[in-house]
């Protein structure tokens, strides 16, 4: 008989017709409601329209799905009243929309419309949901920036409601997973949906049409998600034949309530129904292993560093994904791989009988080939018993026949939107690679669309608008490098950057990627910026501002230029796995295998002078300003600029701080003095010497530090320089007379020479609108140009500020300061803490400027204590926190201060500071809500009670530092709506001492914050 079936196999043909039967039930249409931000992201960078599209069409289906857009509450009601919906979209977090009003209308109009929610903030939805979902929303995600876990939703939503007729009747095979913890199944559906994908790719490299491609991608695998022990239960008895395995946590609920040993109750079962079924138990709890393993199922542990690598393992393995082993049970060993049907087929005419023989009877091939949804070859292969053919051999021939007869199914479509054979310089924007920008690289794609939306390229006169040409190397390069090399085991671990950084350059880049970065570098003849753009990276709740690395590179010749490029890139892809940026993941509980890195690869707006090169300006410029003075309104925004390059700005060092509204009221101009005194003293450019670039892990080692008296030979400085008269104590606009330069932009502000002003307003009122959310951005600008030609402005990143207004605190209104350590009338943040019970603070009598290193130090090692305890405190010191000149204030980086939850810079008698505008931190304390207070009570602007903590006994003192710990925690208020903090002695009880004093009422954010 068996003889007959490999005679007849010429003549065999496979049976198509059961695609015809999967997925039926489609969603067409769909509503996202969130904000013309989020909803560019998806669009975008997420690139769900094209993803979808490529999708369905390929299924031969006529209407891929469309997708429609709500920016508000009223206007989702009113589009599902108007519009046949097959599922909707919402954002679950506050101050956005009223998710659960919404949903609710929605349900009660549309029963059977699927609703799916995303948050920002997992760990507060528990609650939520209790109180206000009731069933009303399907599906809940964690939503982290990550465009995959949208088209998760739509796939699990599909695979849903298409279950029982395509795994039943048709035999698709499926995933159980039983998780109730919303940030887990969030990670682990996306990722395993990403293999699911990945292999069906991989088996339709070589030619399918597409009409074939979708057949294959019609028959997947699906996922089923459980979230209690009777959910999964009923799921896994209706599905078990055709089931892959169970991924299963342990504690979730069972008969209502919380079970920690639901999960093993589970594989029991499973075990009774078959031995070898696959089972990967996952736990928080690392004892849970012991009981796994004894009976007989696989355990990952939750809070592993290297859990996305583990889980995608295991499912290679035990689910019939990646390679097919073939495994010789005599000899003991792997005899060979293969990883496709073409080494697959190869491979059977190698190995040995007893190799064939042990995965035939346990029907191992049939099974590899239908994970991969080769439903035609897998329905041939199971139609044999393997017991029944006369030898091994004839094994081996069906087997080789029958996948000659397969091989034209298969395919492959990848889209590379880099062409290294068309790519020229007008091309703005590319990326290479089909993995996602990161949050940098989404910022410069979502300017460049508003741009372009809002006509804004050249609506001035005599100036372009624009982002400088970019190319994004996008986390699929970082993915292939990391797996290629095996390092993340090794950054995981390994706590010295520069051992890290050894490993990684050590490492090659892909060929493909090299030979992409030499066609954009033979198009450019400026220098270029290698900028990180991780995944989270300038995410709207977890910015990660100035926590990886950007290096910049002069020009060179192209051999040259491609290695710098590639040890910078490289460079970049390690300094995620830097201390610094462990302890930053730490801080916000991220593992470093969630933030993935992408790679800018930019050129730098400016021009050589000499022996540098730099842009004429540099800024950062906020739509909300903190710290208001005379005219200015807090929505009007705020702006920092500088000659050179922006590291200045964001280092903290001295800048030009102005108003968009009020140009010509510069306060640090406002006297001939003040304007010597506190304006730009030095800049930075980038040594153009090609030999000045070293891989290094300080981005500052081809960067030049020069004097505002070296550049006047350059002839930069008539842009933006006025002069000095030492004899008549003036300020002179340009630099035509004799004297002193001062970096004051008269030319710019004062006399409108460049319009620099009426850009910035229509940039952070339209980037606000866009993003619905006060923002930051980040732009150069290059004056210096050939007559004829425009000048430059070029618009360098975007990202959100978040600043809560959920409750907006008042301070007492008749407060007594007697009763305050510390009161501030230039207080940025907003809320009321009441659970600090430690202050640190750098002890004035003995603080001198020589020492802000090593009192740097002193800090960092508090901070870690305060760390390990979990607990916050209040940090008081002179200067600036995070200065990149340690004349100015204490160079700390935020993971050296990362604990404290309110931090005050003082100014001394002999040691004046400006509120700090310009650091990197300014994204971390809205991130991580810190008050940020700044005093100068030598002058009377706020107030500090020094006396009174040194009365008070101390913890731990040093030369340089005091901790004070009190029994009880202090009360602090910081008023977000007038700028004002206090921080109020121990004992001190605001609804006894202050009663009806303290304002409860609800009061809207200032005019435009939203």
């Amino acid at each position: 008989m068996k003889e007959n079936i490999i005679a007849n196999l010429k003549s065999y043909a496979f049976k198509e017709v059961t695609f015809d039967k999967l997925m039926k039930k489609r969603i067409h249409q769909i509503l996202i409601v969130c904000s013309n931000y989020d909803f560019y992201m998806l669009e975008e960078d997420g690139r769900i329209e094209e993803r979808i599209f490529n999708e369905y069409t390929s299924l031969n289906l006529r209407h891929p799905p469309t997708f429609l857009h709500a920016n508000s509450a009223r206007r989702a009601v009113k589009k599902m009243e108007t519009n046949t919906i097959d599922m909707v979209i919402t954002w679950l977090d506050i101050g956005n929309y009223k998710a659960f009003e919404t949903s609710k209308k929605i349900k009660e109009a549309f029963p059977d419309v699927p609703i799916a929610a995303l948050s920002h903030h997992s760990s507060q939805l528990r609650s939520k949901l209790q109180k206000g979902n009731t069933g009303i929303i399907d599906f809940v995600f964690h939503w982290n920036g990550n465009a995959d876990i949208f088209l998760a939703i739509i796939k699990l939503t599909e695979d849903r409601m298409n279950a029982q007729v395509d795994i039943n009747s048709v035999g698709v095979k499926a995933i159980l997973l039983i998780e109730d913890s919303l940030k887990f199944y969030s990670r682990y559906i996306p990722l395993i949906y990403k293999e699911l994908l990945k292999q069906t790719q991989e088996l339709m490299s070589e030619g399918l049409n597409e009409h074939r491609k979708m057949l294959l991608m019609r028959g997947r695998p699906k996922i089923l998600l459980a979230t209690t022990y009777e959910e999964g239960m009923d799921l896994f008895n209706t599905y078990r034949d055709n089931l892959l395995g169970v991924i299963s946590d342990v504690n979730y609920f069972k008969d209502g309530v919380r079970n920690e040993e639901a999960g093993f109750l589970f594989l029991k079962h499973v075990r009774n129904y078959k031995r070898y079924f696959p089972f990967l138990i996952q736990s928080s709890n690392a004892d849970n292993e012991k009981r796994a393993l004894e009976l007989k199922g696989k355990f990952l542990y939750k809070h592993s560093e290297t859990l996305g690598v583990d889980i995608k393992n295991y499912i290679i393995k035990y689910f019939s994904f990646g390679d097919f082993e073939f495994w010789d049970p005599v000899q003991m060993k792997v005899l060979a791989t293969a990883k496709d049907l073409s080494e697959f087929q190869k491979a059977l005419h190698i190995v040995t009988k007893d190799s064939l023989m042990y995965h035939g009877t346990r029907s191992e091939f049939s099974k590899w080939v239908k994970s991969r949804a080769l439903f035609p070859l897998a329905d041939l292969l199971s139609t044999v018993e393997y017991e029944e053919f006369e030898d091994v051999e004839q094994i081996r021939e069906f087997l080789i026949r029958s996948i000659k007869l397969y091989r034209v199914y298969r395919s492959r479509g990848v889209i590379v939107k880099f062409n290294k054979y068309k790519y020229d310089e007008f091309v703005g924007f590319a990326r290479i690679g089909e993995g996602n920008l990161g949050g940098k690289g989404r910022g410069l794609a979502f300017i460049d669309s508003f741009l372009k939306r809002n006509n804004l390229y050249n609506k001035y006169e005599n100036v372009s608008i624009s982002i400088p040409r970019t190319v994004v190397i996008s986390t699929e390069v970082y993915d292939q490098f990391i797996d290629t090399h095996k390092l993340i085991k090794f950054a995981a671990k390994c706590n010295n950057d520069e051992e890290v950084l050894k490993e990684f350059i050590s490492k090659e880049l892909p060929k493909w990627v090299l030979e992409d970065i030499r066609a954009f570098l033979k198009t450019t003849k400026c220098p270029v910026a290698v900028r990180s753009s991780s995944m989270l990276e300038d995410s709207n709740y977890q910015p990660f501002a100035g926590v990886f690395s950007t290096y910049m590179l002069p020009n060179s010749d192209i051999d040259k230029m491609v290695e710098m490029v590639s040890n910078a890139v490289k460079s970049v892809i390690a300094s995620a796995f830097f201390e610094n940026s462990k302890s930053y993941l730490k801080a916000i509980s991220h593992t470093i295998e969630e933030d993935k890195m992408a790679v800018i690869l930019q050129e730098i707006t400016g021009k050589q002078y000499q022996d540098v090169y730099y842009p004429n300006i540099s800024g950062v410029a906020r739509s909300i300003n903190f710290y208001p003075i005379g005219e200015e309104k807090p929505n009007e925004g705020i702006a920092n600029i500088a000659l050179g390059l922006g590291e200045l700005i964001v280092g903290g060092g001295q800048s030009l701080r102005f108003s968009p509204y009020h140009p010509k009221k510069v306060l640090q101009l406002s006297s001939p003095g003040s304007t010597q005194r506190d304006t730009q003293q030095y800049f930075y450019g980038l040594d153009v010497n090609p030999d000045s670039y070293q891989t290094s892990t300080s981005e500052a080692i081809n960067k030049k530090k020069v004097t505002i008296r070296g550049a006047e030979k350059h002839g930069s400085l008539k842009f933006v320089a006025s002069t000095y008269d030492l004899q008549n104590n003036r300020i002179i606009p340009g630099v035509m007379h004799d004297g002193i330069r001062v970096i004051t932009f008269d030319n710019i502000l004062k006399y409108n020479t460049f319009p620099l002003p009426e850009i910035l307003q229509e940039l952070l009122r339209i980037g606000q609108r866009e993003m619905r959310n006060p923002i930051e951005i980040e732009f150069a600008v290059k004056l210096d140009v050939p007559s004829g030609k425009p000048k430059e402005f070029s618009f360098l990143q975007i990202r959100p500020i978040i600043e809560s207004v959920e409750t907006v605190c008042k301070l007492p209104k008749n407060l007594d300061i007697l009763d305050t350590i510390i009161y501030s009338e230039s207080a940025l943040g907003n809320g009321k803490y009441e659970n600090i019970c430690d202050v640190v603070y750098v002890k004035p009598n003995t603080f001198n400027s020589a020492n802000t290193r090593e009192i740097a130090k002193a800090v960092e090692a508090i901070n870690k204590k305060f760390i390990d305890a979990d607990k916050p405190y209040i940090l008081v010191g002179p200067g600036r926190w995070g200065s990149s000149d340690s004349w100015l204030g204490i160079p700390v980086l935020w993971s050296q201060i990362s604990a404290a939850k309110i931090i005050v810079e003082s100014g001394l008698n002999d040691f004046r500071i400006d509120p700090s505008q310009g650091t990197h931190f300014f994204q971390n304390l809205t991130s991580f809500k810190v008050g940020y207070l700044t005093i100068n009570p030598f002058i009377k602007d706020g107030f500090f009670d020094v006396d009174y903590l040194n009365e008070q006994e101390a913890v731990f003192e040093d030369p340089y530092l005091r901790h004070i710990s009190f029994q009880n925690p202090l009360t602090v208020i910081v008023d977000g709506t007038n700028n004002k903090a206090a921080i109020f002695k121990a004992g001190i009880s605001l609804k006894d001492t202050y009663v009806n004093e303290e304002s409860t009422d609800e009061e809207l954010p200032p005019e435009g914050f939203m």
